[in-house]
């Protein structure tokens, strides 16, 4: 097992490598001088030059490159211009603010989309069915960013039940009752789309797996319904969901970029569209890679767990 782990954490150093080069080049295209957005009113020729040579943006793009990922092989991350501060610092910061958004999400998204989905195939073409098969079209249906703001506008303006932005309250607050109040909506938001997805992805392996020949087997033998649902045919079921809740991760996370943006959640998906706007160049390069390593690691977190559910994969 450790030989395999290896063995794929081995195949995501070229994904990270390219992931390096496409964040680097898409950030170079950007149109614009960097110089002159950051300096602004001050953008005179004399200061725009000399901001380009003290950052590095005189010399040619293959050679901004090898500077820019030597010095992320170091650790160093280099400087905000907006902030003034190391852009590791931020982006570890806010990153764990969107940890908090994104894996509250994936845990509501994966135990309703798995209970969903079990329930839809066990009674399959049942009103059960046909409600839950009708509710997660819907949710799949649903732009998350309008779900949001419909949720704002229920919850947070019409029945004032929970904040509408922010991760803690300005005044008082800041435990873990305050932090949950804050999260429901937000989290509730992003969970949707991937609930849907999960759940009707259980559904068919589910009745894939209830109509194979061992689980007849099991039910002929006297084995109760419950054991043969839960202990038999889920088990073998979530090795095909499994990778499908690893992506729905790095969907998830991905979502958090405008849904942050919808609740002012402190997260980085709202510091990149701020980043983006004053034309922070590392700061957005950072953030964006540190999104995409996260969506890696997720992926191969998902195919370890399937190899440990279906040991035939090794």
């Amino acid at each position: 097992m450790s030989a395999y782990i290896a063995k794929r954490l081995l195949a995501a150093i070229p994904v990270l490598f390219g992931l390096t080069i496409i964040v680097f080049l898409i950030m170079a295209m950007i149109p614009g001088d960097p110089a002159t957005a950051i300096l602004g009113s001050y953008a005179t020729p004399e200061n725009v030059e000399k901001l380009n040579r003290d950052l590095g943006l005189d010399k040619p793009l293959p050679q901004q490159y090898v500077i820019w990922l030597t010095n992320l092989l170091q650790g160093d991350f280099g400087r905000s211009y907006s902030l003034n501060r190391p852009v590791l610092d931020e982006v570890l910061e806010r990153f764990s603010a969107t940890l908090i958004l994104a894996g509250t999400s994936l845990v509501l998204c994966s135990a309703f989309g798995l209970v969903a989905g079990i329930i839809s195939a066990v009674r399959q073409f049942s009103w059960a069915d046909k409600a839950i098969t009708f509710v997660v079209l819907i949710g799949i249906s649903i732009p998350s960013f309008w779900l949001g703001l419909l949720l704002i506008l229920v919850f947070a303006v019409t029945l004032p039940w929970f904040p509408a932005s922010g991760m803690f309250a300005v005044y008082g607050g800041g435990d873990l009752p305050d932090l949950l109040h804050h999260l429901f909506l937000p989290a509730v938001t992003l969970a949707v789309v991937a609930t849907g997805v999960i759940a009707r992805l259980t559904r068919t392996a589910m009745l894939e797996v209830l109509r194979q020949d061992y689980i007849r087997t099991a039910r002929a033998k006297g084995v109760s319904e419950r054991r043969v649902i839960y202990r038999h045919a889920f088990k073998a079921a979530l090795v095909t969901v499994v990778p499908v809740i690893g992506i729905q991760a790095g969907f998830v996370l991905g979502g958090a970029v405008y849904i942050e943006t919808v609740f002012q959640w402190p997260g980085i998906g709202s510091m990149l569209v701020k980043a983006i706007s004053t034309r922070d160049l590392l700061l957005v390069q950072g953030g964006v890679l540190v999104v995409a390593a996260a969506y890696v690691l997720f992926n191969l977190a998902a195919d370890v767990v399937q190899t440990v559910l279906d040991p035939r994969l090794r």
